[in-house]
Parts: C-alpha cells; sequence; structure tokens
C-alpha cells in the first residue's frame, strides 16, 4: 500500500471517533428508552421506473466517480447503467451522518454500526427488501440480519466491507507476543505511557468485551448490551487504564506516527494502519484470546427517500462482485460480495483482509449502537444507550 495515498489518509482521519453533543438528540428520538421503534416507512414489493437522480451520504472513498483520482470511478459506471445520475456528500463523523440524515437531502446512507439503530430508531432509514436487491445473494452470510444492520429479523441495508478492531503491539519490547489484551488492561502499566486505545465511546465495548472472558460473574453476553453494573464494571476497567495510556487516536496518521516512532508499544489498531507502517517498523498484530471489536458499515437507505427507485439501484450495484471490489479495496477492508476477490488488482488484498474468512469473522464483535433495549435478548433488565456511554467516555477521559 501507498502509505500516503490520499485516498486513504481522508477516509481514515474522517473515523474520529463519536462525537459528544448529541446526547439531547438521541433522547429526543427513542434510543435512550426504546432502541429501535417501529419504521416509519415500509419496503416496497416491486420497484418503478428509475428517477433519474440518486443522493448518496457516505464516509469519503465510498462514492468516487473520479473528480478525486481518474483512475478511480466506479460511480459513471453505475450512472451509464441506471440512468440515475449521482450526487454525493461525505461525512466525517457518525454523528455527522445521523444529523444530516434529519435533513431529507438524501436516498442513502453509509452507515457504520455504531449509527445504523440510531437511524432506525429516529425513524429515518426504512426496511429493505432484498428480494428486490439481486447481488443481495452473493453477500456473505454472516453478514446478513446482524444486530447492526437489522431488527426482528427486518433487513435495513445491504452490508458493504468489514473489519477487525486488532491489537498491535512492538514486537522489540512487547515480550512475549502477547494472546490476550491483557497488555493494555490489566498488565498495562508494564507500558506506561505507550498504550493506545481508539477514542470513542464504542472503545468501552472492547473492555466490556475483555470482562466477557475474565469476569464472567457479570453475565456480559453480548459487549454492546451491558446494563448499569455491567457498564460500570467497564468503566472501571478503561478508568485503571487511563494512567497508563499515552496517545488516544482518531486520527490514521497520527496512530502510524506513533508506533513508528516507538512512542506507542501496544494498542488497538486496524489492519490498514498496520499495513501503511515503514518497512522495517518493529510491530505485528494479533487476534487476542478475547476475540477483538470490529465494523462493518451498512447501505442504507431513507425513510422519505425521494428517488426510491435509484436508491435501490445504488445498494444492488455496489452490492455487486466488480463495484464492491473496488470500493473495499480503495479504502482497504474485507468486501462483502463472495466473488468480489475475483475483481481485486492486488492479488493479496482479500488475504490480507481475511475476506470469507468465517471463522475470523465469527471472533469480531461488530460496533452495534448500545441501545436500552438490550440487543443479546434479555428483557428482564433496561441496557444503558449510547448517551449513557457518552457520557461515561467523558468521566473516563477526565
Amino acid at each position: 500500500m501507498n502509505r500516503h495515498a490520499p485516498h486513504r489518509n481522508s477516509r481514515l482521519t474522517a473515523l474520529t471517533g463519536l462525537a459528544i453533543a448529541l446526547i439531547a438528540l438521541l433522547t429526543a428520538c427513542g434510543t435512550t428508552t426504546s432502541g429501535a421503534t417501529k419504521p416509519t416507512a415500509s419496503a416496497p414489493t416491486a420497484l418503478g421506473a428509475n428517477e433519474g437522480a440518486v443522493s448518496i451520504l457516505a464516509w469519503p472513498g465510498y462514492v468516487e466517480d473520479g473528480s478525486n483520482d481518474p483512475t478511480v470511478d466506479w460511480v459513471s459506471a453505475f450512472q451509464d447503467e441506471t440512468g440515475c445520475k449521482v450526487t454525493s456528500k461525505t461525512y466525517g463523523t457518525s454523528d455527522e451522518a445521523f444529523n444530516l440524515m434529519k435533513t431529507g437531502d438524501y436516498d442513502v446512507v453509509a452507515a457504520s454500526g455504531d449509527a445504523s439503530l440510531r437511524l432506525v430508531a429516529a425513524g429515518d432509514v426504512a426496511p429493505v427488501n432484498t428480494d428486490l436487491i439481486p447481488n443481495y445473494a452473493g453477500i456473505y452470510d454472516f453478514l446478513k440480519l446482524q444486530a447492526w444492520n437489522s431488527v426482528d429479523g427486518v433487513s435495513y441495508g445491504i452490508p458493504h466491507g468489514y473489519g477487525a478492531n486488532l491489537l498491535m503491539y512492538n514486537k522489540d519490547v512487547v515480550t512475549p507476543a502477547p494472546t490476550s489484551w491483557d497488555v493494555v488492561f490489566d498488565k498495562s502499566s508494564a507500558y506506561k505511557g505507550k498504550v493506545t486505545a481508539y477514542d470513542s465511546p464504542i472503545y468501552i465495548a472492547d473492555a466490556a468485551m475483555y470482562l466477557m472472558k475474565h469476569q464472567p460473574d457479570l453475565g456480559i453476553k453480548n459487549p454492546y448490551a451491558l446494563d448499569e453494573k455491567q457498564l460500570a464494571a467497564a468503566v472501571d476497567l478503561l478508568k485503571q487504564q487511563r494512567p497508563n495510556i499515552g496517545e488516544y487516536w482518531s486520527d490514521y496518521l497520527k496512530s502510524v506516527q506513533s508506533f513508528e516512532t516507538g512512542d506507542t508499544v501496544v494498542g488497538t489498531t486496524w489492519q490498514v494502519i498496520r499495513n501503511s507502517l515503514a518497512a522495517g517498523t518493529a510491530a505485528e498484530v494479533t487476534v487476542p484470546s478475547e476475540g477483538v471489536t470490529g465494523w462493518s458499515d451498512t447501505w442504507m437507505i431513507a425513510s422519505k427517500a425521494a428517488h426510491p427507485n435509484c436508491a435501490y439501484a445504488w445498494l444492488n450495484y455496489i452490492a455487486s462482485p466488480k463495484a464492491n471490489a473496488q470500493a473495499t479495496e480503495y479504502f482497504g477492508e474485507a468486501p462483502s460480495n463472495q466473488k468480489a476477490c475475483e475483481f481485486m488488482t492486488d492479488p493479496n488484498q482479500c488475504a490480507t483482509y481475511h475476506a470469507g474468512d468465517a471463522d475470523y469473522a465469527s471472533k469480531i464483535w461488530y460496533w452495534t449502537t448500545p441501545i436500552a433495549k438490550c440487543v443479546d435478548g434479555r428483557t428482564d433488565v433496561t441496557c444503558t444507550d449510547y448517551a449513557a456511554w457518552t457520557t461515561a467516555w467523558q468521566e473516563i477521559k477526565g
């Protein structure tokens, strides 16, 4: 990979964690009380003629038409095939996307798991009839009808790509090679000032995942479904970790630089960051015994889409093997379509990102919006929601 590739920088730098200013808004939309509400729109049973236009809201790098790089363009082919002229806007955080979807200006949004259920709860996105999307059949089964892209067995979108939040360590400093996240939690004092963690309330799930194995008496079954006692335990663990953190990261380039200089020797990372390190950097990544958190983005359709037929056309197109390959390789992630690997220009792309490896994917707890309706299925308690996690994260960082 070109470690200074502009498209990588814009997309990954844009993943700056979750903003902390939407607590009141989240309360108003219902995520603090009920989780995913009943949809305000229903999925169509048939499609009509394309309207000639579609408006898309997405992460940078997901809707490329050649204007950023003339060699990178999968939008033009879509427009030629469907007659749907694409207009697009990029966003920098999931909270920004959540706000922008309320304007009603967009037909389609690419949402990460830390935003998708909020969009459902707010009634901003509609159920999707996957029977009207032929390329849905080619999506890996382990990405379909999951907690972050469906509600009560109803699909709310099409999986795009996925990746894991891995443990990276300096192999010259962190010895023996770690097999557990304990090096950033219970044993982090050995690397005081040189531990890093992702700067977002969703990182609380990493602590909860660790506690699932190390404090089973807490009864955590899903790191995104925490009652008040379980959240308190995760917060306590992160507060214990806090003095040993040298830097919370949300900027891709800063994370790369920190590992290259040795200012950071252990912590959370993405595979694409490991791939971007300068040659000779003594860093390796691993999937610890407790598993990992991760992300799987979803293409969703606005509940009041002005161009629903073109919206469906886009979902079908971007899920096609070639387009899915182009988009996910451009960013640096595993594709969702089973045949996408046949269209990658880098023959190692799919192996590097473990595309289609169901066993690897089973170790990933994909980002899922914490909501009051426990996503682990419990009905005898109320789970803590995103607003509570945001407040907790402020307390952790101090």
